[in-house]
């Protein structure tokens, strides 16, 4: 394992460099905005009259239509939501530079083949470990969220020193960046999400909740016990892995966490993140999404109604409405 720092960077890799960032939501606004404090020349390339389109202008960058964007543009980063890539790479791929480097900040599109770059293309990735917001304050404060980097395409013999001078401009460096595979990025950050950061971490606290208050429990103690004290946990954690969480926690906690964590996920739940691990190799998760967002997502924004109107949602609003720090510190 090599972690790239700023030490490592070529600052020639892309001097002068036009860089166009296609998209302007959480990644896109954090890249471009870092990207300019940082001294490169920067266009957001978004549909006219949008929501990116105001913003942009309002923090000061250089707006085109994303088909403008990229004409003469050395680095072009796709950063519009996975499922919105395709279409808008058929649109502006005729007009990309001969050897222009083509950026992406997660490898679904060209992992699975939605995909299929020119040729005479540089085709790289540089994929924070962060959403757009803590990319955008942590380089507003002097630091860095680490970044994974991989090559795809490398026509020019130096794309990966052109994706490092990229993840530096965004601060990626300051926090160190990893050598990976589009292949890897993509599976890895996939699994995370479904079986254990999004799909497991909010399902387990579901399930803990729901058991609660079956068994006779107030809603509202069951929410502070199985949701919100979540936050404590995962910030020692974040902080300092399991022996920081181990440090500070109860005895009596530690005892149950010992004897009682390997109860509740399991044999079984290992078995079942593997069958979810495979579906995400096999490409079976990605052509399933696909399919659903084509016909119109009907089932996925049913679910995600169903999701929004659980009693933990009801309970919680309230609740959180009587802790306004909450939202004072995002």
């Amino acid at each position: 394992m090599h972690l790239y720092s700023q030490k490592d960077v070529d600052k020639k890799a892309l001097k002068g460099a036009l860089i166009a960032v296609l998209g302007y939501g959480s990644q896109g606004r954090a890249h471009a905005l870092n990207l300019k404090d940082s001294g490169f020349k920067v266009v957001v390339g978004v549909r006219k009259g949008g929501n990116g389109w105001t913003q942009a202008k309002r923090d000061g960058l250089t707006v085109a239509e994303p088909l403008k964007a990229v004409a003469g543009a050395d680095l072009v980063a796709m950063l519009v939501p996975d499922l919105a890539q395709k279409s808008l790479y058929n649109e502006i791929k005729d007009a990309l530079k001969q050897n222009a480097v083509l950026l992406f900040a997660h490898g679904f599109n060209v992992h699975f083949k939605q995909i299929k770059p020119r040729k005479d293309l540089d085709v790289v990735l540089i994929a924070p470990k962060g959403p757009g917001g803590l990319v955008r304050r942590q380089y507003q404060q002097g630091r860095g969220v680490p970044c994974l980097i991989a090559v795809a395409q490398d026509v020019t013999r130096k794309a990966h020193a052109k994706a490092l001078a990229y993840a530096d401009g965004i601060g990626g460096t300051r926090g160190g960046v990893l050598d990976t595979t589009f292949a890897e990025e993509t599976e890895t950050d996939l699994f995370g999400e479904q079986a254990v950061l999004c799909g497991g971490a909010t399902e387990l606290v579901v399930k803990g909740f729901e058991t609660l208050v079956e068994a006779g429990y107030q809603p509202e103690v069951a929410y502070y016990e199985c949701l919100h004290e979540l936050k404590l946990i995962v910030d020692l954690l974040h902080e300092g892995g399991l022996a920081r969480m181990h440090k500070y926690i109860s005895d009596t906690a530690r005892y149950g966490d010992l004897t009682r964590g390997p109860r509740v996920v399991n044999k079984a739940t290992k078995k079942e993140m593997r069958k979810i691990l495979e579906e995400i190799q096999t490409g079976k998760f990605a052509r399933q999404w696909i399919r659903e967002s084509e016909s119109g997502g009907k089932k996925y924004k049913r679910m995600l109604k169903t999701d929004m109107n659980h009693q933990i949602e009801r309970v919680g609003t309230k609740l959180r409405a009587r802790m306004p720090w909450l939202q004072e510190s995002r």
